[in-house]
């Protein structure tokens, strides 16, 4: 049995807000009450009529009445005059009824239009301390961060009502967000500080074991292979440590050209290139901006790291480093390279910490899984974005965006 789906005509249909529902109600509230009223008065009014005419031509219990007129001249007793009366009364009574309702119509559209021109001014003001949340809950949803935005409240005023409870909820669930993240920040960068020391006492001792002269060769191997673990535990952590700091607003803002920064990590990352056998195309462009110069000099090498590191290896590889200003008001640094397929599915994964692409072993793995995760971060800090897509051949492209520095 399948369920039927709503047609995209019908998702694609505006939905009418709440302030026009609102006022809709009310101008269709008062034109029904209004149309009772009128009901009402139309009822009372031909009860009335009829009870003043009858009194005039019913006489009371044991009398009787006699009717006489003069009409053009004429005089009329009895069953005519009565007639005449009667007629008089229909003609009455028609162009009272129709008055009553053709001007008691006119009236009603009128009031009506003003009520629900005042139903939307009510909507209106009784909507504002929504919007006021509604538009607090957007600046949190547009952060570059979920976290990044959880300083923000709503601090409605007014009385205790359901709106000003709904508000002091959200700010209450904000702030326990807020102290959430900052524990959780806390955590990370006191937890990497604590784990150095003994990282580092665990290396010296096992290089104190290693290059001691009664050392056998099965001591020293087992020390390289200690020594391999241990300093992918201090890339680890220090990643980690990075990744926290990245997490935290750039509050200290200075010039950088990016191309210097492509510059100087293409001369740093040479030798890895070199015993790759890959070759590295530098292509710079100015592209200046403004941030943390040590952060976006991170940024720029975890990109370059990872297309030396994912690539291939018979020689015929490479890496495009690319740093240049493109409209928007933005400026890019983009690194391409060889390397083996990657599904498109995959992609989004590769910014999340700790995921490796491909089958690499947890224990030898050379990365922490942590390289694009910071990069994400460090462009998110900057009020900038990463994107990435394979490249024909096999590869990726990544494509860091950063808002242009105004002179």
């Amino acid at each position: 049995m399948s369920l039927a789906r709503p047609s995209l005509l019908t998702r694609l249909a505006p939905q009418p807000t709440l302030r026009l529902r609102l006022t809709l109600v009310y101008g269709a509230v008062f034109m029904l009450a209004g149309l009772a009223l009128l009901g009402v008065t139309y009822l009372l009014f031909n009860q009335q009529l009829t009870q003043s005419f009858e009194s005039r031509f019913t006489a009371e219990p044991g009398k009787t009445k006699q009717l006489f007129l003069v009409k053009d001249g004429v005089m009329l007793r009895g069953e005519d005059a009565l007639e005449w009366m009667r007629q008089q009364e229909a003609e009455l009574r028609s162009a009272a009824v129709t008055s009553l309702l053709t001007q008691g119509a006119i009236a009603l559209v009128v009031v009506g239009g003003a009520a629900v021109g005042a139903g939307w001014v009510v909507a209106g003001r009784v909507l504002a301390p929504l919007h006021q949340v509604t538009d607090t809950a957007r600046k949190i949803a547009a952060a570059p961060m979920a976290e990044r935005g959880l300083h923000e409240r709503i601090a409605l005023e007014g009385p205790e009502d359901e709106v000003k409870n709904l508000a002091d909820t959200f700010d209450t669930m904000v702030e326990r967000l807020d102290h959430s993240f900052d524990g959780q920040r806390r955590f990370v960068a006191n937890a990497s500080h604590e784990l150095r020391t003994p990282l580092t006492l665990n290396r010296a001792l096992v290089e104190l074991a290693m290059y001691r002269r009664t050392a056998s060769p099965d001591v020293k191997e087992l020390g390289e292979s200690l020594l391999e673990i241990n300093a992918r535990h201090e890339r680890l952590i220090s990643g980690l440590l990075l990744l926290a700091r990245s997490e935290q607003e750039i509050a200290d803002r200075s010039p950088v050209d990016l191309a210097d920064v492509v510059t100087h990590v293409v001369r740093q990352t040479a030798p890895a290139a070199a015993e790759a056998k890959l070759t590295v195309y530098e292509v710079t462009a100015q592209a200046p901006t403004t941030g943390d110069a040590l952060l976006l000099e991170r940024l720029v090498h975890n990109l370059v790291e990872n297309g030396i590191r994912y690539n291939v290896d018979d020689g015929t590889g490479w890496v495009r480093v690319v740093s240049r200003t493109v409209s928007g008001g933005k400026v890019e640094v983009e690194v391409s390279n060889t390397g083996p397929d990657v599904p498109p599915y995959d992609v989004p994964l590769l910014f999340k910490p700790f995921h490796r692409h491909g089958a690499e072993r947890v224990v030898t793995a050379p990365s922490a899984g942590l390289g694009l995760s910071i990069v994400r971060s460090v462009a998110l800090a900057h009020g900038g974005d990463v994107r990435a897509r394979p490249r024909e051949g096999g590869g990726l492209v990544v494509t860091a965006a950063l808002p242009r520095a105004h002179h």
